[in-house]
């Protein structure tokens, strides 16, 4: 087996990354990017949501960042390791909707 294949990320990961390559986000935030990216079709509990986003820093793909103006809310933003894995995941994703769309010219 190739040493380079890994998972793609859980669909609950991607979507808190994909909400958060647009800007550093609060939990609420994220819980609404989500939802309008998806059409509504992904609703998430606060404790699915953070505790995806303690694994996620944990795994250093996102980070806490110090956001002044309300000490009570936590920011979260991509690192370095997360865009990364992001933009492998979109990479994947577009090279299968490509591959679709040549399969079956009429999507």
């Amino acid at each position: 087996m190739n040493k380079d294949v890994r998972a793609l990320l859980p669909h609950l990961s991607f979507s808190i990354m994909f909400s958060l390559s647009l800007k550093p986000r609060h939990g609420y935030e994220l819980l609404q990017q989500i939802a309008e990216d998806s059409n509504g079709k992904v609703s998430l509990g606060a404790g699915a949501l953070y505790g995806t986003l303690q694994r996620l820093a944990a795994e250093n793909i996102i980070e806490e960042m110090p956001f002044e103006g309300d000490a009570r809310r936590r920011y979260y933003r991509l690192t370095i390791k997360g865009w990364e894995r992001l933009q492998a995941d979109l990479a994947y994703y577009r090279h299968i909707v490509d591959l679709a769309v040549q399969r079956h010219h009429n999507l």
